[in-house]
This record gives structure tokens, sequence and C-alpha cells, in this order.
């Protein structure tokens, strides 16, 4: 039997619809004009012709990126902070949420109180940034290491993990498992989601990172995307107005084309991950 839609539920559809497409197309703007931008012509840019879609296209100010040394060694860099990064703060935040989910474990209270009290307090920006300068946090690897783990990121796979059965801890743990099985072969795979999910969110804070590689890594080479972007807009800025040559495109053309490029990993990434986000985004938040 069909059920039949009340005059309410229609409205509320319609208008929930059409919310979500309007609000669709707004996030999906900046993109588009940010391509657009990139790849139009100088007059029709500077003219302010360029409003959704590119007039006289031509992609100048692609080759030229792609000439940039500086700019391709930057996203090796964010590539490796990000992959290896990830990695290492998964490997933590997994280990001991799953310590932590345990009953058994002594001083579990205590442990997850002084984890918590982390997200509540901190000894602020001035001495952070001295304990990561005195520990020598200036090279890739230790930009790995240093910031390896997020106290929210730890409690979310806690209380996922925390939402397995008891039932079938009890079952593995008679049959002989011990904590490195049952971690490995019963709470990872039963956690695909969370773990896909804290995942997404370790590595976009890796790969937007800015504001500590910019404080702590010196060497130009170590920088990652994010900063060399920052240098790149800035140098060139100055540059096309000093320069007598004349460029084929805007120098806003040049941030956009940097822009566009440094999304693409995640548009290509995201599409992927995007059923286990969705499932994800709700961990914890329902006790088995």
């Amino acid at each position: 039997m069909i059920k039949r839609l009340g005059a309410s539920e229609i409205t509320f559809k319609f208008f929930a619809y059409f919310l979500t497409g309007v609000f669709s197309l707004l996030a999906l703007y900046p993109v588009v004009y940010a391509f657009s931008a990139s790849v139009s012509g100088k007059m029709a840019y500077e003219f302010g012709e360029v409003v959704l879609f590119p007039r006289d296209v031509n992609f100048e100010v692609y080759k030229f990126l792609l000439n940039n040394k500086t700019f391709w060694l930057s996203y090796v860099n964010t590539l490796f902070y990000t992959v290896f990064g990830t990695a290492w703060s998964m490997l933590i935040s997994a280990c001991g949420a799953y310590a932590l989910s345990r009953k058994k474990l002594l001083f579990r209270r205590q442990f997850n109180l002084f984890i918590v009290f982390t997200m509540w307090f901190s000894a602020g920006m001035i001495p952070t940034y001295l304990n990561y300068y005195h520990m020598g946090v200036n090279n890739r690897w230790g930009f790995v290491f240093a910031f390896g783990v997020q106290a929210f990121n730890i409690i979310l796979l806690r209380s996922y993990f925390e939402t397995i059965p008891a039932e079938i801890d009890e079952a593995a743990t008679i049959d002989g498992a011990n904590d490195f099985q049952l971690f490995s072969k019963i709470y990872i795979p039963m956690s695909t989601a969370a773990i896909i999910t804290v995942s997404l969110f370790y590595a976009t804070n890796r790969w937007n990172g800015y504001f500590w590689a910019n404080l702590l890594l010196r060497e130009e080479a170590d920088a990652p995307l994010q900063v060399t972007m920052r240098r790149l807009i800035e140098y060139y800025a100055q540059f096309a107005d000093n320069s007598p040559l004349e460029l084929p495109f805007a120098a806003d053309s040049y941030m956009f084309a940097i822009l566009v490029c440094s999304i693409i990993p995640v548009l290509i990434i995201y599409p992927f991950i995007q059923k286990y986000f969705a499932r994800g985004t709700n961990l914890g938040g329902v006790k088995g």
C-alpha cells in the first residue's frame, strides 16, 4: 500500500531540497569561479567579464606554473606530510583509543580525564612554540612526529570502539585471542567507517596546515604547499607590479591556478571515501 504524503510533509520536503540545492550551488561556485578565472584571458578578467564561465580561454598560467620547481617541491612535501603524518596519527590514535575503551585498563578514568583536559586547556601559543623550537621540530620527520595526535580524535575513536558488542569481545577472548588480535582482527575491521572518517580529519588538517609549518620549518625545501602558495602569491604580485614585462595572464589568475592545483587531490580522493564518511559522521553517537 502506497502511503500518501500530507501537504505539510510535501512542503517540508520541497523547502529541504530547495535549500540543499541552493547551499550546494553556493559551495560549488567558488571552485568554478577559481578555475574560470585561472583560464580566462587577461583582458577579460581585468575588465570583470568573468562571472561564472571562462572567457578567452587559454592555459598560459598553468604552463607558467608547471615550470615552477618550487611549487612542485612543496607539492611533494605536502603529500609526504599528509601520507606519513596521517599514518602516524592514526597509529597513535587507534592504539590509544583501543586502550582507553578497555574497562579493565588500570586508571582508565584518570587517563581519559587527562586527555579531555587537554581539549579544555592549553599552554598557549608562545609556550607551545618554544616547546617545539627546543625540541628541534624544524625538519620533515620532526614535523610529522610532533603533530602526531589530537585528543578529540582519540575520544571519537574510543567512543566508537565502545559501541562494539561486548559479546564479540568475550567470544574472541574465550577462543584465546589476546589484545593485539582483538585490536587488529575485530576492532579495526568493525570500525572501518570510524577509521576512515578520523583519517580524513587528520589528512585534511595535514594538507591544509599553514600556521605551524610557516613558523617552524626554516628551510624552503621543507615547506608544504600552503606555505609556498602564500610566498609565491606575494612574490608574483610584487613581480607583476614592478616588472616591465607584459605577461599573458592577470596577476590574480596565477593565484587562482595555484588554488585549483592544490584542491585537485581532495576532489579526486573524496568521492571514493564519501560513503564511509557519511556513516562515520555519527560515530560514537549511538551506544550498542
